[in-house]
């Protein structure tokens, strides 16, 4: 039997991607490998000053921000939220953090050649170590320092990481997932995609609504039969 594939786009200043990392952890534990996570951007703090201040002008501004973040952290005990977020560090962008996280895609795919796949991703712990370095923390993961301190404690050769940005291939990718966002109608992070993007999950949706989704391609319904989830 195929793995089913899930393409999964978010941005990685979106708090609900922070709290959606247990039902990414609950997939891998549930299903193994029946199940292919494919990791997508999608740019919705790509101008994270416009955003801010245009969305919450009239709700508070960064003040109103960092209260609504902070109530949306009390639901969900399993991430932590810096009570100065977005207060005293304002990332530009989420835009330089998944150049750089395209990188490490790529850096990562080629280390991992003739490894098993259990062997594990440092692309998956790099990443939710960017968001807990926000999130938790308060650094400004749009700034490279951070971004490099961040990935050399997990072994990631920056130089190559560098490298990949400067000869282009890097912004190719996260091309690529804009033009994949676009194509599949991404309405906003996260956003799973299942079934060759017959079947789309987007937002706060719990792991049993995934998982029924899963249970029913594992199913391997006839190419000519209409899925029911």
């Amino acid at each position: 039997m195929s793995a089913v594939e899930i393409t999964y786009f978010s941005d990685v200043l979106c708090i609900w991607a922070y709290a959606s990392q247990a039902r990414i952890d609950a997939v891998k534990e549930k299903f193994g490998d029946a199940v292919q996570i494919k990791h997508q951007f999608c740019s919705i703090f790509g101008d994270t000053a416009r955003k801010i201040t245009s969305s919450w002008k009239d709700k508070g501004g960064y003040d109103g921000f960092n209260a609504h973040l902070r109530q949306v952290a009390e639901r969900f005990p399993h991430i932590e939220v810096h009570p100065e977020i977005w207060l005293t560090t304002r990332p530009a962008t989420s835009a330089s953090a998944h150049l750089f996280m395209k990188a490490v895609q790529q850096w990562d795919h080629e280390a991992r050649m003739g490894r098993s796949h259990s062997a594990g991703s440092l692309f998956d712990q790099v990443l939710w170590a960017f968001r807990c370095a926000f999130f938790r923390d308060c650094r400004d993961i749009a700034r490279w320092d951070i971004q490099c301190e961040i990935a050399q404690a997990f072994g990631v050769d920056t130089a190559a990481i560098e490298q990949c940005i400067h000869n282009g291939s890097a912004f190719a990718g996260l091309a690529a997932d804009q033009q994949d966002a676009d194509k599949m109608r991404i309405e906003g992070s996260p956003s799973f995609v299942l079934n060759e993007g017959r079947q789309k999950l987007y937002g706060n949706i719990g792991f049993h609504l995934i998982e029924a989704n899963i249970q029913e391609l594992l199913r391997a319904p006839r190419s000519d039969e209409a899925s029911w989830c």
